[in-house]
């Protein structure tokens, strides 16, 4: 079954609830009325001949100039091999959706970690809360005008280039390997031999030491 397909019976089930599909893309996608994101949602899972079993993907996207943001459901059947993207929009300032756990339980995680980034409340959740910042942590950090906070409780949020720190690693280890291999000491210059006499034969004695005075 083809995506248009798919969205064709969605329309028939749901009317005005779904809107149009977009236009050809990668992954078309439809938007749904928040308050019936669920009804979709269980129908299109069981629904024969549809059976999108599978929620690959759960996110969202901040539209600050909408004042919207956007949740996102990436929807698969491992049986059929088709699919669908569906979107729902909440307000900005207090985004609320409905939660889709009762569905696929695989979105469990997924609403936990869109409800951490980007402060989207699911209602009907059974376990929400953050997922990966702290619990006491100050705004979502993918809201597009998100800004840091200098820090949480004392840490710092700078990190120095690691490209920096290794170069400075490198230059500890080459003055520590030159400190224990230092370079050997030069050898002393030794005294030129004499030079043999033209037409071979054995050097010239040295001279002779000159005589003291006479007594």
């Amino acid at each position: 079954m083809t995506t248009t397909e798919i969205h064709e019976k969605l329309k028939a089930q749901f009317g005005e609830a779904v809107g149009p599909l977009s236009e050809p893309k990668v992954d078309p996608f439809a938007v749904v009325k928040t308050d019936r994101i669920v009804e979709v949602c269980r129908f299109l899972k069981d629904a024969p001949g549809v059976e999108l079993d599978f929620c690959e993907d759960l996110t969202a996207v901040d539209w600050p100039k909408r004042n919207v943001i956007e949740v996102v459901y990436h929807l698969f059947s491992y049986k059929h091999r088709h699919g669908i993207v569906l979107k729902v929009e909440a307000a900005r300032a207090e985004p609320s959706v409905p939660s889709v756990e009762g569905v696929w339980k695989a979105a469990n995680w997924m609403e936990r970690e869109v409800f951490d980034l980007f402060g989207v409340t699911f209602t009907g959740h059974p376990d929400l809360r953050r997922v990966m910042l702290p619990d006491d942590w100050v705004g979502h950090p993918l809201r597009k005008d998100y800004q840091e906070a200098g820090g949480f409780h004392g840490i710092p949020n700078l990190r120095e280039n690691p490209l920096v720190e290794l170069r400075r690693i490198d230059e500890i280890r080459i003055a520590e390997h030159a400190k224990n291999n230092p370079p050997p000491a030069p050898a002393a210059a030794k005294a030129p031999a004499p030079a043999a006499p033209a037409g071979g034969g054995a050097p010239p004695a040295p001279p002779a030491p000159p005589a003291g005075p006479k007594a």
